[in-house]
């Protein structure tokens, strides 16, 4: 266990904003009450009044919404279920991979067990989710989730770090790709993922080292790819905001989140990625992150820096190739065309820290809001979550 201060020395290193009171109380462990808060109830120092409205002509419907624990990821399959990702960082969700019913219901996921992290499951890793950050449905039907396994940030659990695949079909996982030390080091943080379902292979950023990761999905191999390169890493010059507020950590230090946004385009041939805490977008050609034979200088020869974007969380690609992004700074949600223009879909101030999207071959796009920046981590240890965190639904525009 570390201590309070190395676990905030952590949090700075990792990048993330989760609700961890500083210099209080570490993250809670594995069995800390579900629902609760490192600092008691989220909403107990807060008025319902400073909730933001929607605006009349906002596009955006909600679809799902709780008070807590924090929600993060989605997925959306093609006959409409919905499941989503909360993971363990100040909290212990009964549910941290859950299917959403429409009563905003929460159903452990893929089963009762496979939700269950404590003392007793500790001597098997593999067969529990400890810290779920990314849940994602691919273009087949399958579900995957990304474990870093690093509950509340405070390092990897040895053993833990996974890419999961599941059967909605069956409720069953048919797929459990353990990442090995060498990849996802006990600093690591997976984040996020794309799935190849063409060639067989998963791309993941990771933004505790800063990093991608590549897997073969037939061997189960996986690679760390650029690590640290300079298109992995966060910027703390920039003086990043969200609410007007300028996001500093309980030392005084300005956030540096690596590599965390993730896209793949529509034909498979390129991967792009950001840093959350940067302004810079990056793209590299999937064939080169597939060749075992390139080093690291070879693939940073290979990456395109396609200039300017907003800061942002999430990102996803639609059939045209319009490149989303969840634009935290002003709750917006904006998109960059193939041609780099960028362009405002919608700003509405309910979208506090748009997280992660999710889309659908329908042309709905989903997105839950995360809330990070009013976490206690980015408050001088004091949470401002006055708002359920939500998930919102919208056609995408044409």
């Amino acid at each position: 266990m570390l201590s309070v201060s190395d676990s905030s020395h952590r949090l700075v290193a990792l990048g993330l904003g989760v609700a961890i009171a500083a210099a209080v109380t570490s993250c809670s462990s594995p069995d800390q009450p579900a629902g609760t808060t490192a600092g008691g109830p989220a909403s107990a120092d807060s008025a319902a009044t400073r909730e933001p409205a929607a605006p009349a002509n906002s596009p955006l419907q909600v679809v799902a919404q709780f008070r807590e624990p924090q929600i993060v990821g989605v997925a959306v399959l093609p006959d409409g279920r919905m499941f989503g990702d909360f993971p363990r960082w100040d909290n212990n969700p009964v549910a941290p991979i859950a299917e959403i019913g429409p009563d905003d219901s929460v159903k452990p996921y893929p089963d009762a067990s496979w939700c269950m992290w404590n003392e007793t499951t500790r001597n098997e890793p593999q067969k529990h989710w400890i810290c779920p950050q990314s849940v994602y449905a691919d273009k087949a039907g399958m579900l995957w989730v990304v474990d870093p396994a690093s509950p509340g940030l405070q390092g990897t659990v040895p053993g833990g770090p996974k890419l999961v695949k599941i059967d909605p079909k069956t409720n069953k996982v048919v797929q459990n790709i353990s990442i090995p030390e060498s990849v996802a080091s006990r600093k690591s943080y997976l984040n996020d993922v794309r799935i190849d379902t063409q060639n067989n292979y998963a791309y993941l950023t990771e933004s505790g080292v800063g990093s991608l990761v590549v897997v073969d999905l037939k061997s189960g191999k996986a690679r760390k790819l650029l690590a640290m390169h300079a298109s992995m890493m966060g910027d703390t010059t920039l003086n990043i905001k969200a609410d007007g507020h300028e996001m500093i950590d309980p030392t005084g230090k300005r956030a540096r989140i690596n590599a965390d946004g993730i896209a793949l385009s529509q034909d498979l041939q390129y991967l792009y990625w950001k840093p959350l805490t940067s302004y810079k977008l990056y793209r590299i050609k999937t064939e080169a992150l597939r060749n075992p034979a390139l080093t690291d200088a070879q693939l940073a020869q290979q990456i395109e820096d396609l200039g300017q974007v907003p800061a942002c969380d999430g990102m996803e690609i639609d059939a045209t190739n319009n490149l989303y992004l969840t634009a935290f700074e002003d709750n917006s949600i904006k998109r960059r065309t193939p041609a780099g223009k960028i362009e405002t879909v919608v700003q509405d101030p309910r979208l506090e820290w748009p997280d992660t999207f999710a889309f659908t071959a329908d042309g709905t796009m989903y997105v839950t809001t995360s809330a990070i920046h009013k976490t206690p981590t980015w408050n001088k240890g004091v949470g401002q979550q006055d708002q359920p965190y939500r998930i919102f639904k919208m056609a995408l525009p044409k």
